[in-house]
């Protein structure tokens, strides 16, 4: 069987984004198990970060907006046990947030 006929499944990864604790810089964390780290591509821009990563067989791609604009030449990415954690400061901080009262 040729490369071209084995079958690949697309799969879009498992990921979370969220303020730190301060509101400075935006978390990510993308769920990749079994992936080597030299197999994940992670590409950002100040408004959306997109993801492809590949192991034998399956095949994590997607593209995310993010709300609030980030600085991407500082962001710092981290891979350990099958989970990416990239750190990337946000433009303007966050700590002019007003609180909701919710009824």
């Amino acid at each position: 069987m040729t490369e071209t006929m084995t079958e690949i499944l697309r799969l879009s990864p498992v990921t979370c984004a969220y303020p730190d604790d301060k509101y400075e810089n935006l978390q990510i964390e993308v769920v990749l198990p079994g992936v080597e780290k030299e197999n994940i591509s992670f590409k950002i821009t100040d408004v959306s970060f997109y993801v492809s990563a590949r192991k034998e067989g399956v095949t994590y791609v997607n593209s995310y907006s993010i709300c609030c604009p980030v600085n991407p030449e500082k962001a710092v990415a981290k891979y350990s046990n099958g989970v990416l954690k990239v750190t990337v400061p946000y433009l303007q901080t966050l700590d002019k947030l007003v609180d909701v009262k919710i009824e």
